[in-house]
């Protein structure tokens, strides 16, 4: 029994410094969140450059939700490779399964892990992404 209240003991203890860390990841009005948690607040590519030079600086994976235009597909058998923004600004690739029959052009969401290249290059891996 003690050992059994060691391990419950622990675990709530282990969640609630997770929890403190996921609260002090984010800011509410931000398109990031903490883990895989969806953002309700997207970016846009107008506004990608000021969400990124602020993006949270941790070590633990956080999510990116953007709003934009495909602005190019690319596969390679197994994964698809969906660009978004144009390469002057920040470019976002989503790093998924499937295309999802989208199309240049089309007005997508894209949601993932997310990962700052350079000062123009983010990566979402993995990554959902789907029509508007």
């Amino acid at each position: 029994m003690a050992a059994l209240r060691f391990w419950l003991v622990s675990a709530l203890v282990l969640s609630a410094q997770s929890s403190a860390a996921d609260s002090s990841c984010c800011d509410p009005a931000s398109p990031f969140r903490p883990g895989e948690a969806y953002p309700e607040t997207l970016a846009g590519c107008d506004t990608l450059r000021r969400w990124a030079d602020a993006a949270p600086r941790t070590d633990n994976r956080i999510t990116l939700g953007i709003k934009g235009r495909l602005t190019g597909i690319h596969t390679d058998g197994v994964m698809a490779y969906l660009l978004m923004c144009e390469p002057a600004d920040v470019q976002v690739m989503c790093v998924t399964y499937s295309a999802n029959d989208l199309s240049r052009g089309d007005v997508v969401v894209f949601g993932g892990g997310y990962s700052r290249l350079d000062d123009h290059h983010v990566v979402l891996d993995p990554c959902l992404a789907s029509r508007e």
